[in-house]
């Protein structure tokens, strides 16, 4: 049986293949989405011709992409969006799309069918009520389960992807529901970023110790999806060594757990103007490698600083709690798209569970307060404020000492950027040593770190480790009893066949 096509080899490591493309086409929006990191509504200036669309589809198939997911905006108000996904299909590679679907009718459903798409989604991001109020445009819940409906009939592969904000938790068993009947196959979830409009509207951004409350939640509803033919995906924002990591993860797969943000080494984000970066979602500024108008596709991926800081990235790079956690080289601090927008750069990422759950271990909590203001230009982000206090929201002395794990000094209210770093540009984030004579093409990143879960907690603990840090277990004896329970379950699974079988 064929690999799926976002299976990610030895060889793609190493070759650093961009396995998996997003592209937005356009950023022409017919919504008004209040969470909108690219502030999209009207079209980019000088968006991509249509041959320059197609040339594009042709250099992605040479260096290697296997999938090429189309987003805006919204991707079918360009009138040539389907000659793009016939390219993109005639190239060998596979096609799916976002949309908000607001007037994703059945007949455009119907002609990108028929022109090669494979997979669609749509984003539905709360009840009727909260979904309207979050798109700005009354209506838009029934037009994207109307689409999502429509998704099935013609054969498309069918899913939903929600924004977790502040306003959707206490939706989300009712909204899966939904999603099940209206024949969505996978749910992928993400954290509402503070991008765009979103940093317009910290009140929907979640706080990070609210992730002791939806990490539970999510993996009950994992296991309850599963069961009814519904797949939930974990965006690359959100999880990060609970323990829940390889439940929805990696399906249950002990040996699957977040290692490292993916940017620019299998994945490649493009947007409507030809701005290449290692992930659609980051700032264009500091991440934009460069335009296919003045360089080839392939100098951009294998030959720019803007592109390679995942390939180069190490503890070092860390800094606040990140720079001293346990799992400080296998994670590197999670997502670089929702700590830069945070605090003007990456490398300190207070939206871990992990984190999360070992800071209320100590009667400790972080909450973030913006303290600056976002510009109002696609892509862009203000600047939060990291307040550390006690697990009820209280004030701490301030001579409270700053917890295990956190390897600064921070004062206990942390401005983001308040370690000098020579401005924004992404080169500053690079360590100097490994930039200098090396060029980023060189550079391959290092094999992902193994690790193995302790059976008393279900926490990934280092190989060799004795005795859990979490729970304080001896980690071969929870092993050993797990392993002992598993072949009773199996021989009394085994028996009760043999009980079943016709006389």
């Amino acid at each position: 049986m064929a690999e799926p096509t976002r299976y990610l080899s030895t060889e793609d490591r190493a070759a650093l293949i961009p396995v998996h493309a997003v592209w937005e086409i356009t950023l022409a929006c017919d919504l008004k989405c209040q969470h909108c990191g690219s502030r999209a509504g009207s079209r980019r200036p000088q968006e991509l011709s249509t041959e320059e669309c197609l040339d594009l589809v042709r250099q992605l198939a040479r260096l290697g992409t296997r999938e090429v997911t189309l987003i805006g905006g919204e991707a079918y108000l360009r009138r040539d969006w389907l000659d793009i996904i016939r390219e993109i299909r005639a190239q060998g590679m596979e096609c799916g799309m976002q949309s908000g679907g607001l007037h994703l009718t059945e007949e455009r459903i119907r002609l990108a069918a028929e022109a090669g798409l494979q997979a669609a989604g749509v984003s539905i991001d709360g009840l009727a009520e909260v979904h309207d109020e979050l798109r700005g445009v009354k209506g838009s819940f029934d037009a994207a389960f109307n689409a999502l409906r429509s998704f099935k009939k013609y054969g498309l592969t069918a899913s939903v992807n929600t924004q977790i904000t502040s306003l959707v938790i206490p939706q989300l068993r009712e909204l899966m529901d939904l999603y099940i009947e209206a024949g969505a196959r996978n749910w992928q979830i993400q954290l509402t970023v503070a991008m765009g409009r979103a940093a317009d509207h910290p009140e929907l951004l979640l706080q990070p110790y609210e992730l002791l409350e939806l990490m539970p939640l999510l993996a009950e509803l994992y296991q309850e999806g599963a069961d009814r033919g519904l797949l939930i995906q974990p965006g690359n924002n959100i999880g990060y060594f609970g323990p829940y990591e390889s439940l929805w993860r990696g399906s249950g797969d002990d040996r699957v757990h977040w290692t490292s943000c993916n940017a620019g080494q299998n994945t490649i984000g493009i947007e409507a103007d030809g701005t290449i970066k290692g992930c659609p979602s980051l700032p264009t500024t500091p991440y934009g490698g460069g335009n296919i108008r003045d360089l080839t596709l392939e100098h951009i991926w294998r030959h720019t600083d803007e592109l390679s800081f995942t390939r180069t990235r190490t503890v070092n790079d860390l800094w606040g709690y990140c720079r001293g956690c346990y799992y400080a080289d296998v994670c590197r601090a999670g997502c670089t798209w929702t700590t830069h927008v945070l605090f003007g750069r990456a490398g300190n990422n207070p939206y871990c569970h992990h984190r999360a759950l070992e800071l209320s271990r100590q009667g400790l909590r972080e909450r973030i307060v913006q303290i600056e203001r976002a510009p109002g230009k696609p892509f862009d982000h203000g600047l939060f404020e990291l307040v550390l206090e006690g697990s009820e929201g209280q004030a701490l002395p301030i001579e409270h000492p700053l917890p295990p794990g956190d390897a600064t000094t921070q004062p206990l209210s942390l401005v983001g950027n308040s370690i000098p770093l020579g401005g924004n540009s992404l080169v500053q984030i690079l360590p100097a040593k490994r930039q200098r004579g090396k060029s980023p093409a060189k550079v391959r990143p290092s094999e992902p770190m193994e690790l193995i879960i302790c059976r008393g907690c279900n926490r990934h603990v280092m190989i060799g480790t004795e005795i859990c840090p979490y729970c304080d277990g001896d980690v071969k004896a929870s092993t050993r009893a797990y392993e002992k329970e598993q072949r009773a379950t199996r021989k009394a699974y085994l028996r009760l066949l043999k009980l079943m079988e016709p006389v």
